[in-house]
């Protein structure tokens, strides 16, 4: 079934510190909790609610913390296994939890980027960079 929304609950972009070298950035995400939530979509479905976090830490010189959650709608039956699960044992299926963590990951990457840049934080991602080749001075062709 379908992820039928996403929002964020919070922003935190945060400069502490100039720029040292070496700067150890690390990115974590984390599913913080599940519920269960009734939305009037035609008729009342019941969606599951996956709140979320998002950090990216730049060691001593600055943070980005997004919080937020996402909007799954399942049968209902799965949504009770789901759910029993995760009361359980804190977990969620592997195969719905790399579709919840590509989403996040996918739109809160992107958002870190354009936000880190605007408090001067360097890219956490590797980004593309275009270098010139010399070419070599024994070929013959």
């Amino acid at each position: 079934m379908p992820i039928v929304g996403f929002n964020f609950d919070k922003i935190l972009v945060e400069r502490k510190d100039v720029i040292k070298r070496p700067l150890n950035i690390h990115t974590d995400v984390s599913i913080k909790d599940v519920t269960e939530e009734k939305i009037p979509l035609g008729k009342t479905e019941e969606l599951l609610k996956f709140n979320f976090e998002f950090n990216v830490k730049y060691g001593d010189t600055g943070d980005v913390v997004f919080n937020g959650h996402v909007l799954y709608l399942e049968d209902p039956k799965k949504t009770a296994e789901i759910m029993k699960e995760w009361k359980k044992s804190k977990n969620v299926p592997t195969d719905l939890m790399s579709e919840l963590i590509n989403n996040i990951l996918q739109r809160c990457n992107i958002k870190a980027l354009t936000m880190a840049q605007d408090v001067n934080l360097p890219p956490h991602l590797k980004l593309p960079r275009l270098t010139q080749q010399k070419s070599p001075k024994d070929y013959i062709g």
